[in-house]
């Protein structure tokens, strides 16, 4: 098989949480050109079937799912409601987040559980949900969205809960890996930089990104379209051998 073969995802299903918009939908996108199957869950249904629309577009099965990560009888629906219609899953991008903005001294515990919820609880209940119809046929890619934020202290913004939910999230994508590589599963994360979206450029914090671009060695923000290779390459057999790897794609924010 050729290399570029070895990237093709044809007769694959997949399934992006948080894949109405932004990154998860950049995910998407790029695993459907690459020939896959995919299934869009979001907790927004109708952003999810527009997404799933776009990705039928691009001559693609897809479905639309509206979940709450966060909500293990939710995860499982989804991961069943998959199964239901495609009667497999290869390839489980766990994508979903929440972002919390606080100093620490001001986070309240209800904020603080939500980023950890969704963030950490979520992935694991996602994974967990993926492996289990995943191991039988002792074959999986699970790809976890983390955050150079689990590497490092983001300045100058507050952002404790968030940082430590994605540092956790790196160190549970390698025990996944170090337990269910024996299963034929590799299980892996991306961890984003400073990425331009519709969500970052209206949020409380936009203003800084001039202020992070500074401290970019590429001094540029990403795009969602740095992304996709990464997510084609860790869903492709051309990363047989890749388990528990946390690829970085910052810009080089994080070598300084």
């Amino acid at each position: 098989m050729s290399i570029l073969d070895r990237f093709r995802l044809d007769g694959r299903t997949a399934l992006v949480t948080g894949g109405g918009q932004g990154i998860g939908f950049a995910f998407a996108q790029a695993l459907a050109e690459a020939g896959a199957d995919v299934a869009l869950a979001d907790i927004d249904l109708a952003r999810a079937q527009q997404a799933a629309e776009a990705i039928r577009a691009l001559g693609r099965r897809s479905l639309a799912i509206q979940a709450d990560v966060a909500n293990a009888a939710d995860v499982d629906r989804m991961v069943q409601t998959l199964m239901a219609e495609w009667g497999h899953l290869d390839i489980g991008i766990n994508n979903a987040g929440a972002r919390g903005w606080s100093p620490a001294e001001e986070m309240s515990e209800a904020d603080w559980d939500r980023v950890m919820s969704v963030n950490l609880k979520g992935t694991f209940l996602c994974a967990q949900a993926e492996a289990r119809v995943m191991i039988p046929r002792r074959y999986g890619k699970i790809i976890n969205t983390s955050s150079m934020s689990g590497l490092i202290v983001n300045r100058p913004q507050c952002q404790a809960a968030y940082n430590a939910s994605k540092a956790g999230l790196i160190h549970l994508t390698r025990s996944l890996a170090a337990e269910w590589a024996k299963h034929g599963l590799n299980v892996n994360c991306i961890s984003p930089g400073y990425i331009r979206t519709r969500f970052l450029e209206n949020s409380p914090v936009a203003s800084l990104m001039p202020f992070w671009t500074d401290l970019i060695p590429q001094q540029r923000m990403g795009d969602v379209s740095d992304l996709q290779g990464a997510i084609v390459y860790l869903a492709s057999d051309a990363s047989a051998y890749v388990n528990g790897h946390n690829l970085v794609i910052d810009g080089g924010y994080t070598i300084w």
